[in-house]
């Protein structure tokens, strides 16, 4: 009889947790339709969950350049919960814990919130200006760059996921990946032309490491801090001066689209991109003969490649050195942190502070308005 008592008393115990292990088996992709975060500036992503689930979906849409309707997915699988019925992406089996990353910018990412310790392999460690991945680089992998990837030590270095990019299309790496059974998630910031944009993909690293809410707190100050600096040059500038951008590559000169990122920043911090014709969604080429009159029209001249010196830029664009903004001093490039072996922090942590990049350029061209000191720019002497 006391047998049959306890019985009674354990089985609807039982009987709950029976039914919360159907519930979590038979979890469908449908159920996932609840808005974890949804980017105010950035394109390329959202994050949902589901009812009663820690679980999370990220979803990462056209993540190259020249992508139509492609979405890829990452399942992050937290606790016990299963993966849903009818998922076909990747899945990542708890919070990452050790990631590889294969751009500079995932770092200033992980940096953000306070997370460099997961990273164990890079992308050329050489190139990378952050000092706590420089401090550990004996114990960090580094894992080559594209095209010429060691995945022996990819390997051996047991990520939990692998933080990735594309350029014009698929990551080569995909492919092998997958064979190795590696998760992967694209983290398409340099697609975005809202500096803003850009900086938001920090949510979804966040995601990735269980640390949104610290993610998304970091993020909501660099609009206040942006915005107000824009409308402070908004309510005081006088001008806009003209910029030009950019030196020769090979043969050809590269002018950006009226929306691309930096002319976005140029625009904000009072200056005037001084090629409007480019209202397209992609670089264009000018010749050389072209690039000097729009450089002898400009007031000032800007990221000039890894030009450290007016004498440098002499040797480089020698034609150019009778253009006002040369003969007057008005060049200035983004290299004022750079590393011994040619990388520079502006690709690396300035994604995650467009704040700081649009003082610096407010700096430039209307110092009345800013007192700090450059972060990422300096003019050419």
């Amino acid at each position: 009889m006391t047998r049959i008592l306890k019985y009674i008393i354990y089985l609807p115990l039982l009987l709950s947790v029976l039914v919360s292990c159907d519930n979590g088996e038979k979890a469908h992709m449908e159920d996932f339709d609840i808005t974890l975060y949804t980017p105010v500036y950035a394109s390329g992503f959202d994050i949902k969950g589901a009812e009663g689930k820690s679980s999370s979906l990220i979803t990462v849409y056209n993540p190259w350049q020249g992508a139509d309707s492609v979405t890829i997915q990452l399942f992050i699988a937290r606790g016990d919960e299963a993966v849903p019925k009818g998922f076909r992406g990747h899945v990542l089996h708890g919070d990452a814990q050790r990631i590889v990353v294969m751009s500079s910018t995932h770092i200033a990412m992980l940096d953000a919130v306070g997370s460099t310790d997961r990273v164990v392999g890079v992308s050329c460690i050489d190139f990378i200006s952050n000092p706590s991945i420089q401090a550990r680089r004996d114990s960090v992998g580094d894992v080559g760059f594209e095209g010429n990837i060691n995945y022996e030590t990819l390997l051996a270095l047991d990520p939990d996921i692998v933080l990735l990019y594309g350029v014009n299309g698929a990551n080569p790496m995909e492919e092998k990946l997958t064979e190795l059974d590696i998760p992967y998630i694209y983290i398409g910031d340099y697609l975005e032309e809202s500096p803003l944009g850009k900086a938001e993909w920090m949510v979804v690293v966040s995601e990735v490491l269980g640390k949104r809410e610290a993610g998304e707190r970091y993020f909501a100050e660099i609009p206040v801090r942006y915005n107000a600096l824009k409308q402070k040059v908004a309510d005081n500038a006088q001008d806009a001066p003209s910029v030009m951008l950019n030196i020769p590559y090979g043969d050809s000169w590269f002018m950006p689209s009226v929306e691309n990122y930096t002319v976005r920043l140029i625009t904000d911090a009072g200056g005037s991109y001084i090629y409007q014709r480019n209202t397209g969604n992609a670089s264009v080429l000018i010749d050389t003969e072209e690039a000097y009159l729009l450089t002898s029209r400009a007031d000032m001249w800007l990221n000039v490649g890894r030009v450290n010196s007016l004498d440098e830029l002499r040797v480089a664009c020698p034609k150019f050195t009778d253009t006002r903004c040369f003969r007057n001093g008005y060049v200035y490039n983004n290299t004022l942190r750079t590393t011994a072996a040619g990388g520079n922090d502006y690709y690396e942590s300035a994604v995650v502070h467009p704040d700081l990049v649009l003082r610096d350029l407010v700096k430039i061209f209307h110092p009345e308005l800013v007192k700090e000191d450059f972060v990422y720019y300096k003019r050419l002497k």
